[in-house]
């Protein structure tokens, strides 16, 4: 019951990413894009007639990887480094996550063009939709702050999920380094949810900030 309350509650607060379903076609071309990929051991360079994002999200759910996304486009291994998960408590270790989409708002928001703070979430709920939510300042919205980056595909072994309780981020970390086994460059035009991008005031609360998320995006215009 707990379960169902909060996620009608999410659904309420937040957007959610409709399930996709894959054609026997596209499934074949991405396999084989991905497998070709990991055994030449280079980044793959998307060529497909189908969205880019569809594919990122095909390898997130059927593949043993974690994502993440970064301005950084040549990193070649992934070091811990101190860091907040959501909860306000430090880690030392690489975060990634298991979700599709998050990680690419890491890889096209430009984080040069920050002004004040900026807060986002995936939130897994439930069994067939994640939750999100994105959030800037005003500053950084009208500053345009999207640019192309790198989405990284790591294998999974040494991550762990985060537990969040009352809300389960898709948050995962690792303590270990960790090389990518692949990678993909993403443009601001595969981030799914750049035009639900809402602002904040950097000293409300973020609780209120999520309240708020939703008739922000509606009525600010950012464009």
């Amino acid at each position: 019951m707990l379960r169902l309350i909060s996620s009608i509650i999410f659904r309420l607060l937040f957007y959610r990413f409709p399930q996709l379903a894959y054609s026997q076609e596209e499934i074949e071309e991405y396999e084989k894009m991905y497998s070709k990929a990991l055994t030449s051991k280079s980044e793959i360079k998307y060529s497909s007639n189908f969205p880019k994002l569809h594919f990122i999200q095909y390898i997130a759910s059927t593949k043993k990887v974690v994502l993440h996304g970064s301005n950084h486009k040549g990193i070649n291994e992934f070091e811990p480094r101190r860091q907040t998960l959501f909860n306000g408590k430090y880690e030392e270790a690489v975060f990634a996550t298991r979700d599709g989409i998050w990680p690419i708002f890491y890889a096209v928001f430009d984080r040069n063009k920050l002004v004040g703070n900026f807060r986002n979430a995936c939130i897994s709920s439930d069994l067939k939709y994640n939750y999100y939510f994105f959030s800037l300042t005003r500053e950084t919205i009208l500053s345009n702050p999207w640019t192309s980056g790198m989405l990284y595909f790591l294998p999974e072994e040494t991550f762990e999920k985060v537990n969040h309780s009352l809300v389960p981020f898709d948050e995962w970390i690792s303590k270990s380094p960790v090389a990518p086994l692949t990678k993909i460059e993403v443009e601001p035009e595969d981030f799914y949810f750049i035009n639900k991008v809402s602002y904040h005031n950097p000293k409300e609360s973020v609780i209120v900030s999520w309240f708020l998320y939703k008739l922000r995006t509606k009525f600010f215009i950012k464009r």
